[in-house]
Formats: structure tokens, sequence, C-alpha cells
């Protein structure tokens, strides 16, 4: 399960961010997990309370922000909202280049 070794950067990330701007507690966490990122959302969450335990990220809100694929069909250069890497352009039938989604970041913390 690769979502805990995920959520064990997502701690020493958040740590290294109140190290440097001085803050003790986060309340929420905004993370932005694209569709392709082949993440596991349930299994994040899942691990999540057991890795922030102990870390100024303990009892934190996980919000996850699940944006759209985005593609550029290379047939007719239509840009698109992707939900398969394997979909044809709906305009020209033509093959369409996923651009991003495979991200996953930390967007916003809430802190104290």
């Amino acid at each position: 399960m690769h979502e805990m070794s995920l959520t064990e950067s997502m701690r020493e990330v958040i740590g290294d961010q109140a190290r440097v701007h001085g803050f003790t507690r986060v309340k929420t966490v905004w993370l932005e997990v694209g569709p392709f990122s082949n993440v596991e959302v349930e299994a994040l969450r899942f691990c999540w309370d057991v890795v922030m335990k102990d870390s100024p990220a303990e009892g934190a809100v996980l919000e996850i922000i699940r944006p759209e694929g985005r593609g550029l069909c290379l047939g007719c250069a239509a840009e698109l909202t992707v939900t398969d890497r394997t979909e044809p352009c709906p305009k020209c039938g033509g093959v369409v280049f996923a651009q991003g989604g495979d991200d996953l970041r930390i967007k916003e913390l809430e802190v104290e």
C-alpha cells in the first residue's frame, strides 16, 4: 500500500513547514488528488490518523479535492475534460494526450 508512504511524506512536509513558519497545530489539510494519480483515497484516509499521530497535523481534518483531468486532442487540438486516458476525442475521434491529472499535492493548510 503506497498510500502509507505517501502519507508519511506528507507528514514530513507538514513538519518542515511547521518549523519554517512557526505553527504548532494544523487544523485542516486540503489535499489535491488528481484522477490519474493512482492514489486510493480511502486507503489514504485510513492511513491519515495513524501517520499524523504526534505531529502538528494530529487530529487535523483531511479535505480531498478531486480536480478534473485535462487533455489535448492530437488530431484537432481541442482541450478536453478527460476521465480515462484511453478515451478518443469526442469531437474528431483522435488520440487525446492527458495533461496533468497525476498530481498529489498539499494545496492548503489551516494552522494555528
